[in-house]
């Protein structure tokens, strides 16, 4: 049969469907620096396709939320009149449920429309160590890798054997892990070469004063500075794949250790940034010492909490008063960047919540963009937060910017083991990773007790 322009057109129009469907799934069939050497620009997703569905999800959205608030006066009413309440809290829920998908479906919408293209690294020395990690992964091959680690990263090869991921790649679990982990969406973050990383802290600050022209200038109180060191740890991943798998060319070897590791870092270091001990691990914020007093009365380092007065509950009285005092025992100029931090069992009865003039303390998020909000301040769901249980600190509110640093030590390594587990090729991957409450004025604790 002969070839017509028009054939090759629908040819052509076929090879690209294939391509974006691969590039949507996050496995691009053509590494992009091949596409670039031949004159095509990599695909960036504009996010046009997806806008309509997520504009449909968030109307969704709004009609469960309208059905939620109607369901659940029904109950208040209910309850009100001594009668049953059952059904109605079922039907709650599983409208709660229904809120939840929608939400997770559209943040994964946006994270996949604002991904955008990458087109490889343009240095020819860390591109040609990219090709021989790869070859590494697939084959075992690492002859010559350690030398080109050293000359694209001037990082040398361990005694056991472990290679530096490429910088790209490790960029891309990073940003891998932000997806995932909650704590790392809204805490600071830093990336170091080295784990001796410390951070000075002004305590009290320099006094001040008004003067007129000619008034004599008293002497001012010299900062008091103090010295904060992040609680480093080493978290691993031990992924795995057949050789058959490896050997397969539209396999992505690279692209498989990023997402594998990713999740599991995500799991593993979300919990210590909550509730971490700090020995071999980060300290989470939940993990220091609290107290009941206020700013400036507390010892360096020691986080305020708000009892609600109820052992494993709420105050009897309006618990959403509460919340409202926990928002107020945080400053004035932390409030603007502050977050809620809970779980999603607290969360499920918050969204219940009125305040004294009937008005929902929860709304959701009904934009693109635009997180759910507890009295006005966004919403962050970590399901490391604890349960409602008696004197549990389930409730977090705060700057965490400014109040929880991460500190990421640059250079994942991965060791290749093909004979632990035969046929199973494992990749052991390790990173070095800490955590740390900077800012002890900045987090603010609700605890579920008396004191």
């Amino acid at each position: 049969m002969q070839l017509t322009r028009k054939h090759l057109t629908f040819a052509f129009l076929g090879v690209v469907a294939l391509m974006a469907a691969a590039a949507l799934a996050g496995y691009p069939l053509v590494d992009p620096a091949v596409l670039a050497a031949i004159g095509v620009a990599p695909m960036a997703m504009s996010g046009e396709i997806d806008l309509k569905e997520i504009n449909r999800l968030l109307e969704e959205q709004g009609k469960a939320y309208k059905e939620f608030k109607e369901t659940n006066d029904k109950r208040l009413e209910a309850k009100a009149d001594a009668k049953a309440v059952g059904d109605f809290e079922a039907k709650l829920g599983k409208l709660s449920d229904v809120m939840d998908a929608i939400k997770e479906q559209v943040k994964e919408m946006e994270k996949k429309a604002g991904r955008p293209a990458t087109g490889g690294d343009t240095d020819p020395v860390r591109a040609e160590h990219k090709q021989a990690f790869g070859k590494f992964l697939r084959k075992g091959d690492d002859n010559g890798l350690g030398q080109l680690q050293q000359k694209a990263y001037n990082i040398t090869t361990e005694a056991d054997g472990g290679y530096a991921v490429p910088e790209e790649l490790d960029r891309d679990i990073l940003n891998l892990m932000v997806d995932v982990s909650p704590i790392r969406e809204i805490a600071n973050v830093r990336t170091v070469s080295t784990s001796d990383y410390k951070k000075l802290v002004n305590t009290r600050g320099t006094a001040s004063g008004w003067v007129d022209e000619d008034d004599a200038r008293t002497a001012t109180a010299s900062s008091v500075m103090a010295q904060v060191t992040p609680f480093m740890g080493e978290i691993y991943a031990y992924p795995q794949a057949t050789q058959q798998m490896l050997d397969d060319v539209f396999f992505n070897a690279e692209q498989f250790i990023v997402d594998e590791c990713a999740q599991e870092f995500a799991q593993k270091e979300g919990a210590a940034f909550v509730t971490g001990d700090g020995a071999k691990k980060p300290k989470g914020f939940l993990a220091y010492t609290t107290a009941a007093t206020a700013d400036g009365a507390r010892a360096f380092g020691t986080l305020e909490h708000l009892a609600t007065g109820v052992s494993g509950g709420w105050a009897a009285s309006n618990p959403a008063d509460i919340l409202i005092a926990l928002v107020y025992k945080l400053k004035a100029g932390m409030r603007a960047n502050a977050r809620w931090v809970m779980n999603k069992g607290l969360l499920a009865e918050v969204r219940t919540f009125k305040d004294a003039e009937g008005n929902y303390l929860w709304r959701p998020g009904l934009e693109a963009g635009q997180p759910d909000r507890l009295l006005g301040y966004g919403l962050t769901e970590a399901e490391d937060m604890p349960a409602k249980a008696a004197n549990s600190l389930s409730v977090a509110f705060g700057d965490f910017r400014r109040g929880y640093t991460i500190v990421d030590r640059i250079g994942t390594r991965v060791l290749r083991d093909p004979y632990t587990n035969k046929p199973y090729v494992g990749f052991y991957v390790t990173k070095r990773v800490g955590g740390m409450v900077v800012d002890s004025q900045a987090i603010k604790l609700l605890k579920f007790g008396t004191t």
